[in-house]
């Protein structure tokens, strides 16, 4: 499962990249998480930065357990379900990062965090799908989830799963084609090259975002412990 990424950039950087208009409201996101509000382009608004809430809001996350919360869709469902082949079709959208995390696990109760970065420590584009639904109050709420795919790579050294990282060329092609075997074919192509190093336990706690969290750390276990595994 993939629950966490950051982006960290600057709204000018951001605006640049993407080629979209970054509201006031922006702002750097060092351990952007599920429920959180985060930004992203949608097919249907590829002029500006939305936002929207990963996997579910959190008044209605908190009854939930993490897995009812669709967070990550992985790829290699899309052809086999009917609901998410029309996401597919209609509900296309990328998500700005310039980084993501991943556990390792080194021993029974050692998950060491690290955080992967392009080559260049550029901004990228994370393929995903978006719905919009309403609670029991019938309010309205956007939600998105984040396309994952099997690990390649330094990534697979790390779990079995990675997000679909989109190169510049092809998050353009990903907003705007109609044909479906070009959509799966764009999730198809490999992770760009990496690198990566590991981070604080910080990013364990939902509660922190702040530039401590992205910053190289030794690896510890979860009692603050060295370990030799890196």
């Amino acid at each position: 499962m993939f629950t966490r990424y950051s982006i960290t950039a600057k709204s000018d950087e951001v605006a640049q990249r993407f080629s979209v208009d970054v509201p006031a409201g922006y702002k750097p996101r060092y351990n952007a998480a599920p429920t959180h509000l985060l930004p992203i382009i949608t097919q249907e608004s590829q002029m500006g930065l939305s936002f929207f809430y990963w996997g579910a809001p959190p008044s209605w996350a908190n009854k939930k357990p993490l897995g009812e919360k669709i967070i990550n869709t992985r790829v290699e469902l899309i052809p086999e379900k009917l609901v998410i082949r029309k996401k597919l079709r209609d509900k296309r959208c990328i998500i700005p990062a310039d980084g993501f995390y991943q556990w390792k696990r080194t021993g029974k109760w050692t998950n060491i965090p690290y955080r992967f970065t392009l080559k260049d420590k550029s901004l990228f584009a994370l393929a995903g799908l978006w719905e919009e639904y309403e609670d029991e109050k019938s309010e309205r709420h956007h939600t998105f989830t984040v396309l994952i795919r099997n690990a390649s790579g330094v990534a697979a050294g790390m779990g079995d799963q990675a997000p679909v990282i989109l190169s510049p060329e092809n998050d353009k092609l990903w907003l705007n084609s109609t044909h479906e075997e070009e959509l799966l074919s764009v999730l198809q192509a490999p992770l760009p090259p990496l690198d990566y190093y590991s981070v604080s336990p910080l990013l364990n706690s939902l509660d922190r975002d702040d530039r401590a969290v992205i910053l190289p750390a030794p690896p510890t276990d979860q009692f603050g412990n060295l370990t030799l595994f890196d």
